[in-house]
C-alpha cells in the first residue's frame, strides 16, 4: 500500500482571482480591483477592491450560504455579507464584506472560550425553517470534492485501518440532525481577530442545518495535541453528547482531514492528522 502514496489524487484547483474578475466584469458590468492574495484557506480567497473605494474578498463557493451567514449575524456572529454572487464558467462566486481583524497568531484559551460562546449562539437558529433532508456525513460514501475514501484505503495500511474504522461508524448512521445553524467547518483557521477579541467568522460555504456540536467536535479535532488548557472549554460543552454522536461527528472530520491531506499536503501532515484521528474514537 505504501506504494499509492505517490498516486496522482485529483486536488482542487486554486483560486484564479484574475480570470475571476475579468469573467465577473464580463458577466456582471462590475469591473473589480485586485489587490493580493487573503491569508490562508486551502483553496484561497483575494482582497478586491469595489470602484467606489470598497474593500471585499473573493472566493469560491459550493453553496448559497448568504442567507445563513445573515441568520448567524442576527444572532450575534459576526459574519460577513455577501455582496455579489455569480456563476463563472460553471462555478460559484461570492465577493462578500471585508470584516476587520487578521487570522490569530496563536490560540489561547480565551479565544476558546470565545470561540465556544459564539457557537452557543447557533442554537435552534433554523426550527422555524422546514427540515430538510439531514446532512450527509459521507462516512460510507465519497463526498462531493472532499471526504473522499480510495485515497485513505490506498495510501497505507495505517490510512486503511481508519477507513475501515470510519465505515464501522458510518454503518450505524452517517448523517446529522437537528435545529441548530452549524458552520461545517469551525476552527482557528476560519477566525479573524483583533487584539484578543474575536471579529469574524469566515468562510460559511458548507453551513448547513444539523447539531451545532459538530463544530466543536471539529474544534476539538483541530486543538488535539496542543495545550490542555485549550481543550478544557471545548470539553466542557462537549460531555452533555452522547458518545454515538460525539464518535459520528469525529468519524468525519477524520475522513475529511486525512484524505485532504493525502491529496494536498505531505506525508509529515497526513501522519500528524492520523494521529489526532485515531485518538478520539473510543479504545
Amino acid at each position: 500500500m505504501t506504494e499509492a502514496v505517490h498516486r496522482a489524487w485529483p486536488r482542487s484547483a486554486r483560486l484564479d482571482a484574475p480570470q475571476i474578475i475579468e469573467r465577473i466584469a464580463d458577466i456582471t458590468g462590475v469591473r473589480l480591483t485586485l489587490e493580493g492574495p487573503a491569508p490562508g484557506g486551502e483553496v484561497g480567497a483575494a482582497y478586491v477592491r469595489w470602484p467606489d473605494g470598497r474593500r471585499s474578498v473573493l472566493t469560491e463557493g459550493r453553496s448559497r450560504s448568504g442567507p445563513l451567514v445573515d441568520r448567524a449575524r442576527c444572532a450575534g456572529v459576526p459574519t460577513a455579507r455577501h455582496e455579489l454572487a455569480a456563476r463563472v464558467d460553471g462555478s460559484r462566486v461570492i465577493v462578500q464584506q471585508r470584516l476587520p481583524g487578521a487570522p490569530p497568531r496563536t490560540v489561547t484559551p480565551e479565544l476558546v472560550r470565545q470561540l465556544v460562546a459564539l457557537n452557543d449562539r447557533l442554537a435552534g437558529l433554523l426550527a422555524d425553517e422546514p427540515a430538510p433532508r439531514p446532512t450527509e456525513l459521507y462516512l460510507t460514501g465519497d463526498g462531493p470534492g472532499f471526504c473522499l475514501h480510495d485515497p485513505l484505503a490506498e495510501h497505507s495500511a495505517r490510512s486503511a485501518a481508519l477507513l475501515e474504522r470510519i465505515h464501522r461508524v458510518g454503518a450505524d448512521g452517517s448523517v446529522m440532525v437537528g435545529d441548530d445553524l452549524v458552520h461545517f467547518d469551525f476552527h482557528p483557521g476560519n477566525v479573524l481577530v483583533d487584539g484578543a477579541r474575536v471579529t469574524g467568522v469566515v468562510d460559511w460555504d458548507g453551513a448547513t442545518r444539523g447539531d451545532r456540536h459538530f463544530d466543536l467536535v471539529t474544534l476539538r479535532f483541530w486543538l488535539t495535541g496542543r495545550d490542555p488548557a485549550l481543550l478544557a472549554p471545548v470539553d466542557e460543552r462537549l460531555a452533555g453528547i452522547s458518545e454515538r454522536r460525539r464518535t459520528t461527528y469525529w468519524a468525519h472530520i477524520s475522513l475529511r482531514m486525512v484524505d485532504w491531506s493525502i491529496r494536498h499536503h505531505d506525508p509529515a501532515t497526513v501522519e500528524h492528522w492520523l494521529d489526532v484521528a485515531e485518538s478520539g474514537f473510543p479504545r
